[in-house]
């Protein structure tokens, strides 16, 4: 490890940090997620296009649209996503949202 890395990190130790809020602000909806019922998650659509057109971005939405999936995912499936799915689905520097391409 150089001297770079000891002080700031390795590269995937800041992306962690930088993703992290991120994570934690997912987590935190969980129980509001799991409060609604089964109309009411899938009219989670129609709300996020409405607030995307009343001026919303992407980056607003984000952590309540993937807690959506998240527990659409297991109501309908019967699985979850675990906490390093959202690691892979992250904002990058060009402003647009993409899957990580190392996994």
């Amino acid at each position: 490890m150089n001297m770079f890395s000891k002080v700031f990190g390795t590269r995937s130790q800041r992306e962690v940090k930088r993703i992290m809020p991120l994570v934690e602000k997912i987590e935190s909806l969980r129980p509001d997620m799991q409060k609604l019922s089964d109309e009411e998650l899938r009219g989670k659509t129609r709300e996020f296009k409405k607030r995307l057109e009343e001026g919303e971005t992407l980056d607003d939405l984000l952590p309540e649209a993937f807690a959506v999936v998240r527990e659409a995912g297991k109501r309908v499936l019967g699985m979850e996503h675990f906490r390093s799915a959202a690691y892979r689905w992250y904002h990058s520097p060009s402003g647009t949202y993409r899957r990580d391409e190392n996994r």
